[in-house]
Formats: structure tokens, C-alpha cells, sequence
């Protein structure tokens, strides 16, 4: 079953989830040489990602890239990148390998070949990856309406990452699939508010695809929530 951590406070939630995301990093390190973490965009996370990147331990041994990354320039204001970039990557954490998932391409699809293999260095499995979620249920950029939906949700693919034209969202995306997600050490659900945690409860009855991680017992993702 998946773990239920609940704070009252998100000032809190943001401290506690760092430190727990801190030590799945530097306990990886002792045991392979180095670690990998797959981090959300959207408001939700800056908090956590500021309190991470105080966090001390081997940052330079870290890589971290993008569960998912709107196919936009790195210096957009929708762009993944650049929140983690602003956020993440301060402090003790600008010590971290980062790597990017928009490429040089003018459409995803032509550029899936080039971010995939800047993937290469990727510490695989990752130790972490660490999931938000909209309020229509998507997760990463698995969107209830994407026309490859069941791809990106297929348990037995085999690609790491895949294109995904959401519909119900602006920009082409470029989105970590469902087994690569499944394969990590641990998945982290991150969401704050009331009505995220009412999506996610109604998620199997209602089909979301946030339904692929949260109601899958082969690697139960540990859900941190805080009002």
C-alpha cells in the first residue's frame, strides 16, 4: 500500500520531504557511487527544491534531470529547466549534474533522439523520482486525453522517454514513461491542497492516469500531502 505522509503545514511538508530525498541520494551514493534524481515542474515543488538544495551531501556525485519538460526554449517561463535551474540548483546543489530534456529540434519528435541519448551518463535505475499532479489526473506528462496515451502507460515498453502532445495543454512534451518511472528506488507523489487529494483518492474510480502509479502495488509510491 502507499505511504501517507501528512503534514499540516507545506513549510513543513517542503523541509521533511528534502531531508528524506537527501538521504535516498546520499544512500545510494555509499552503495553504487552516485545517485539520480527525476524532479516535477509546477508550483508545487519550489519550496522542497529550495530546502534540498541546502541539503549537504556529495551533490557533485547527483545527477538530476526532468520527469517531464514542455518543448519550449530553457529560459521560458513554462520551462521546467528553469525552475529547477532557479530553484534546485542553488546553493549546495549547484554541484549536481544536471541534464535537460528540450533539444535543438523545432518539434519533440525530432528531437526524442537527441535528449534520449544525452540520457546516457543517467544513473539507472533512478534513486528518486519525484511526481506531481494536475487536477484532471495526469501525471508527468501522461494526460487523460494524449493520443498515446496507453504507450506512455504500457508496463512492458521499453523506451525511456516519449513524446506526448497533451491537448488539453499548451506545448509538445517530452515525458520519462511509465516503466522507467517503476523502476526507480522509490516514487514520490507530491501535492498540496484539499482538491488534489480529492483527484488522486477518486483516481482508479475515475481512470486518471495518475491511477498507473498510485494504485500499482509492484513498486507503491509513497505519497506526501500537506493542505
Amino acid at each position: 500500500m502507499s505511504e501517507l505522509h501528512h503534514f499540516s503545514e507545506r513549510s513543513a511538508l517542503d523541509s521533511a520531504l528534502a531531508a528524506h530525498i537527501a538521504g535516498r541520494l546520499a544512500a545510494d551514493i555509499r552503495r553504487r557511487g552516485s545517485a539520480s534524481l527525476a524532479v516535477s515542474g509546477g508550483s508545487t515543488p519550489a519550496g522542497m527544491f529550495a530546502a534540498l538544495s541546502r541539503q549537504q551531501l556529495a551533490w557533485e556525485q547527483v545527477w538530476i534531470t526532468l520527469v517531464d519538460e514542455r518543448w519550449v526554449d530553457p529560459d521560458s517561463p513554462d520551462s521546467n529547466e528553469k525552475l529547477v535551474r532557479e530553484q534546485l540548483l542553488q546553493n549546495a546543489a549547484a554541484a549536481a549534474n544536471f541534464i535537460g530534456l528540450k533539444g535543438s529540434a523545432t518539434e519533440a519528435a525530432a528531437g526524442l533522439a537527441e535528449v534520449s541519448a544525452r540520457l546516457d551518463p543517467l544513473p539507472l535505475p533512478l534513486t528518486c523520482a519525484v511526481l506531481g499532479m494536475g487536477g484532471d489526473g495526469h501525471t508527468a506528462s501522461w494526460f487523460p486525453r494524449a493520443s498515446n496515451l496507453a504507450e506512455l502507460l504500457d508496463p512492458q515498453g521499453e523506451a525511456l522517454l516519449a513524446c506526448s502532445d497533451p491537448v488539453t495543454a499548451p506545448h509538445q512534451r517530452i515525458t520519462f514513461t511509465l516503466p522507467a518511472i517503476l523502476a526507480a528506488g522509490e516514487i514520490i507523489i507530491h501535492i498540496t491542497g484539499e482538491e488534489k487529494r480529492a483527484v488522486l483518492a477518486e483516481a482508479s474510480d475515475k481512470g486518471y492516469p495518475i491511477a498507473a502509479i498510485s494504485e500499482q502495488q509492484d513498486n507503491p509510491a509513497s505519497i506526501w500531502w500537506a493542505p
